[in-house]
């Protein structure tokens, strides 16, 4: 859930509550209203999605590494794509799932980087970085799903079940 919520947080600041598109709302409403001002009404109406963002990012770096530590206790929950006998759809499934914690620790090393301004220097580059995770978390859905689908249809009738259950 916390990735749903910062996915659709991000999504919303990056367009339709963008700062630049609010302000040229503002721009068209009225000509009595410095630039200043427009742009500190702007932050103001997209604080408390902002703060939600935040938010949930503390709650999905907790869930992230509660998760490593879980599996690394455990041992790891999915195929190994780096045996030599594995077949191409274990293969698959192995790299997806390191495709995606590394992309959840990108996405979480460079927010962290943007809230306590770390590496301020390189702050565009990073916030590039981070914006990145509104392309890659869609692709990872519906590749989990896709996944889901094909499993569910082929050799493993009730996984569906199983993730839900916690079998």
């Amino acid at each position: 859930m916390a990735m749903s919520v910062l996915f659709i947080t991000g999504f919303l600041r990056m367009y339709w509550m963008n700062k630049h598109h609010i302000v040229s709302i503002i721009e068209r409403k009225t000509d009595l209203i410095t630039n200043e001002t427009m742009n500190d009404i702007a932050k103001t109406i997209r604080e408390p999605m902002w703060q939600w963002h935040e938010l949930f990012a503390h709650i999905m770096i907790f869930s992230f590494l509660t998760r490593i530590i879980y599996m690394l206790v455990k041992g790891i929950r999915f195929p190994n794509p780096f045996i030599k006998n594995t077949s191409v759809k274990e293969r698959l499934q192995g790299f997806t799932y390191i495709y995606f914690y590394a992309f959840v620790f990108i996405s979480a090393v460079t927010g962290i980087f943007i809230e306590k301004e770390f590496f301020i220097e390189w702050k565009d580059g990073i916030e590039t970085i981070h914006k990145w995770g509104i392309y890659w978390f869609p692709i990872f859905i519906i590749l989990h799903f896709a996944g889901i689908v094909i499993m569910e249809f082929s050799t493993k009738k009730g996984i569906t079940s199983k993730m839900i259950g916690g079998d």
